[in-house]
């Protein structure tokens, strides 16, 4: 059985069809998928679905839509975590973290308040006892360099996509290492090099869809200008994404879900509970 540790299953481009999506997905062995939330507004939104579709979710707000929110949004996680703190779905607080690859993100006062909501994040899961999902794009040691202040029970650096050094970083702080659909891209050597010589033990795998396409279902700019529509990721494509970690390791695809569903389970303890009762 497989383990989905990052799927936005309330994204509108699932709309109307969502219970089909993942009944797919079931059906094709993804038992558990973690649902982050990427907004205040969202946390209820979150929470029901993922008692609707049998999964768990985590609470956050998602550092692309810190220019929206308000530092009351950090009051209303708290409180939430607190309401649902005997919530047995309820696995994490994400998706939290950086984006420095986003250029409306990367001026000097948007840093500096991306870090505000990051810190109080990471405060707030601490208070709670829950571990983090993190969103690391081009922040890998910014990410490092507060959780090193700001101690949680590790977690997930979700699309993990940096170096060696970093990433045994993160393994050193008890994180966990998401790879999804961009390891699929046989361009994508230094992602896929990693992915092959990282401990087993390190890794987890996800879909975050609807977004990062594997490589079967991804169409280039050229041809999205031509009118051709990008594949719809979802996550019935774990799967075939695991059985491409499989084939960089020279392991069986068998073994690569059941370790890796060990790993989410390590990383988010609160699967156990869940992964017993899908049994």
């Amino acid at each position: 059985m497989w383990t989905d540790t990052h799927c936005h299953l309330d994204a509108p481009e699932f709309g109307s069809d969502t219970a089909a999506v993942r009944d797919q997905a079931r059906s094709v062995g993804v038992d558990l998928c973690v649902i982050p939330a990427v907004v205040a507004a969202h946390f209820d939104a979150v929470r029901a679905l993922a008692h609707q579709t049998g999964d768990a979710y985590a609470l956050g707000i998602h550092p692309l839509y810190v220019p929206q929110a308000i530092d009351e949004d950090l009051t209303q996680l708290d409180l939430a975590l607190t309401q649902w703190r005997d919530d047995s779905r309820l696995v994490a607080v994400g998706e939290i973290g950086l984006d420095f690859f986003v250029p409306a993100l990367c001026a000097p006062a948007m840093r500096e308040r991306q870090t505000h909501f990051y810190r109080e994040q990471l405060r707030i899961a601490r208070r709670h006892g829950l571990p983090v999902i993190l969103h690391v794009r081009r922040s890998a040691d910014q990410l490092l360099k507060q959780l090193r202040q700001i101690a949680v029970p590790g977690g997930i650096a979700h699309a993990f996509n940096g170096s060696d050094v970093q990433a045994q970083a993160f393994i050193a702080l008890g994180f966990k290492l998401g790879f999804g659909g961009a390891l699929t891209f046989e361009t994508a050597r230094q992602l896929r090099r990693l992915a092959a010589k990282l401990p087993l033990e390190a890794l987890v795998l996800e879909t975050d869809a609807p977004d990062i396409p594997p490589q079967w279902l991804y169409t280039p700019a050229a041809q999205r200008a031509a009118g051709v529509p990008q594949g719809r990721n979802a996550p019935a494509e774990l799967p075939r994404i695991g059985a491409v970690l499989a084939g960089l390791r020279a392991m069986a695809v068998e073994d690569v879900a059941h370790a890796t569903s060990a790993n989410a389970r390590q990383a988010l303890p609160r699967l156990v509970a869940l992964q017993q009762g899908a049994t």
